[in-house]
């Protein structure tokens, strides 16, 4: 049975975005990670993300992104509240690509739409690029999963809330992508 994808520290994230920022495509990458990690986005659903699924009517960003069920896995539509990292992302990229009104939200090198599998090799080799193994197109994904799991306290919320935002039909397949916390183990038999 293949290994689940690793769930990754606030420092590695930072490193992925640090690298992403230098490359040629600097206002694209950087919201391709941010899609994964502050919002759980599946790859196929970073590909089908369209700039109407992110925008309001009069062309400006949504505090939310509505995840259609035309690019969502099972067809679970779903609305993801916009972190304040991401949505600067979308920002830069919204002017970067000249203010679009639709069409997708990231374009291959030649101006198209990427594939799912075009964003699973893409996450492949920025991981290789900057020495973290273990990792897939499926670790910002388990990363935001498994940080919601650990402050939905703080929110007053439930792994329901996680649910919906992951775009999960059952509670048990979220329950999967929540990677354990030895420390926090340790730490909760002591206060037993």
């Amino acid at each position: 049975m293949p290994h689940p994808a690793r769930v990754l520290g606030a420092a590695d994230v930072r490193l992925v975005l640090k690298h992403t920022k230098g490359r040629r495509y600097a206002a694209r990458d950087p919201v391709i990670v941010l899609l994964s990690f502050k919002a759980g986005l599946r790859a196929c659903e970073i590909a089908g993300l369209d700039w109407g699924m992110v925008l309001r009517p009069d062309a400006t960003l949504a505090a939310q992104i509505h995840v259609a069920g035309t690019i969502a896995k099972n067809g679970s539509a779903r609305t993801v509240p916009l972190h304040a990292d991401l949505l600067d992302a979308l920002l830069v990229l919204h002017l970067d690509q000249g203010r679009p009104r639709d069409g997708p939200v990231i374009l291959s090198e030649r101006g198209g739409r990427m594939s799912a599998h075009t964003i699973v090799n893409w996450f492949r080799r920025i991981y290789a690029q900057v020495g973290l193994d273990g990792c897939s197109s499926h670790s910002g994904r388990r990363t935001f999963i498994t940080r919601s799991a650990r402050l939905i306290h703080k929110a007053g919320g439930s792994l329901r809330d996680i649910q919906e935002l992951a775009g999960h039909r059952s509670l048990k397949t979220t329950e999967r992508y929540i990677e354990g916390d030895r420390d926090a183990q340790r730490k909760l038999i002591r206060l037993i």
